[in-house]
């Protein structure tokens, strides 16, 4: 399987429709790491212009790959050996050019898509058949910025809500790994 992630923060919306960047948080860093290790992707791609951001999301992975980090918890060490800092989506791209030798199909993701262009058991088809690599982003703050999504070859149907009141607000640790189980299940 040829699937990489991407968390994005920049350039993401805040709730207002602009352009903002977040801040990469520690759970981000290891929760989405171990989801994307257990389920197989190849890289996990964490997306920030911002140099304070780098130095921080550094020091947390260069503490798993230090000696008292992978020989407390080498489980973790291994998890967060897929995740990789880039300054752009589009430098998450070239990497994936980089290992695959072909540019890989950017899917978005967003809670609110109203007109996706794919559903989870198209992609999980693709994936099996296809040889080409699929870069599956997601967004923080209040989602992607339009400029990410016009960008993108196509767009992934939302995780829709069992409440019956419609409630729909995960957190996107939870989104990654439950878009990853279905991706991933020959079921799908």
């Amino acid at each position: 399987m040829r699937l990489y992630t991407a968390l994005v923060h920049h350039p993401i919306q805040n709730k207002n429709g602009e352009m903002v960047t977040t801040a990469i948080t520690n759970m981000d860093i290891s929760d989405i790491s171990r989801s994307c290790r257990t389920f197989g992707v190849k890289k996990y791609f964490l997306v920030s212009p911002a140099k304070a951001q780098h130095a921080m999301v550094q020091r947390i992975l260069g503490h798993w790959e230090s000696d008292a980090g992978s020989m407390y918890n080498p489980d973790r060490t291994d998890a967060l050996r897929v995740a990789q800092l880039v300054d752009s989506l589009e430098l998450a791209a070239e990497e994936v050019f980089k290992i695959e030798g072909v540019r890989p199909q950017i899917v978005v993701t967003g809670a609110q898509f109203k007109d996706e262009d794919l559903k989870v058991k198209e992609l999980n088809a693709a994936l099996k058949i296809d040889k080409t690599p699929v870069l599956l982003v997601f967004g923080t703050g209040w989602g992607l910025h339009a400029s990410i999504v016009e960008a993108a070859d196509a767009r992934l149907e939302p995780i829709f809500s069992k409440a019956e009141d419609g409630y729909n607000h995960l957190s996107v640790r939870s989104a990654v790994a439950i878009y990853l189980d279905r991706l991933t299940t020959e079921a799908s």
